[in-house]
């Protein structure tokens, strides 16, 4: 078993699983907590992007290919990150999918997977990491929702409802698993990820740039901006901060 990091910094010694830290936000904070001390548990249906982003990272960080709405392989993945590096500080519920579709236009299954990967799988993870986190102590849940929780757009149905749900699902679990638990959530807005292109544009570039020419800061969000914020939320700095949502959306909510 190889123990956390003693390296310095806002996560020194803590262990964090991050699902959906293959690609976009969820790589860009497995950077940033691996900088800032933390040892990362990086989770994603695609396991050989995960190691490509574990790789830089050495024994730091570790790759699981993880369907989060299983959860027996949520249990597993929980339990090889404590195998590994001996606790659990950090569960960061950072997977997502985007439907963009006219209401009429939904299927069912289309409906139950949006939510299945954007609600349930919050539901699923809780269940096995609260025991854990209480038993030694403490911990910290955090969400990955979206603004579009608070600013819907045309042909979202699906997509709101999930992002709206799995915020009221985390400050109701901010309540229930209070004291030793934090629940947090983050609304990114437009982020020049893959997933942006879901919104319509022929390029990630062009969707952002035309988006961030809306937004009162006048730019997208950077995946690196909702890194900042999660380092934050997971930190001691943030040890008297649960049930917030916090907009981290360059002004889309104004």
């Amino acid at each position: 078993m190889t123990q956390a990091s003693s390296a310095g910094g806002r996560l020194a010694g803590k262990v964090a699983i991050i699902t959906g830290g293959a690609s976009g936000i969820g790589a860009a904070t497995v950077a940033r907590f691996v900088a800032e001390g933390a040892s990362v548990v990086v989770a994603d249906l695609d396991g050989d992007r995960a190691a490509e982003v574990c790789a830089p990272h050495g024994d730091r960080a570790m790759a699981r290919a993880v369907d989060v709405t299983d959860g027996d392989a949520v249990r597993a993945l929980v339990d090889a990150a404590r195998e590994r590096f001996g606790r659990l500080d950090i569960y960061h519920n950072n997977a997502g999918v985007a439907l963009i579709r006219p209401l009429l236009e939904i299927t069912r299954e289309e409906w139950d997977r949006t939510l299945a990967v954007n609600v349930t799988a919050l539901f699923l993870a809780a269940q096995v990491v609260a025991p854990v986190m209480r038993e030694q102590g403490g911990g910290s849940l955090l969400v990955t929702a979206s603004i579009a929780s608070r600013r819907p757009r045309p042909d979202m149905a699906a997509y709101v409802a999930s992002k709206l749900g799995v915020t009221g699902l985390a400050r109701q679990l901010a309540l229930d698993l209070a004291p030793e638990i934090r629940v947090n959530v983050i609304n990114p807005g437009p982020v020049p990820t893959p997933m942006l292109l879901r919104f319509g544009g022929d390029s990630i570039d062009a969707v952002a740039s035309a988006m961030g020419d809306v937004l009162p800061l006048g730019r997208a969000v950077q995946p690196d901006d909702v890194a900042s914020a999660a380092v934050y939320l997971s930190s001691d700095e943030a040890s008297a901060v649960t049930g917030v949502v916090l907009n981290v959306d360059a002004g889309r909510d104004l």
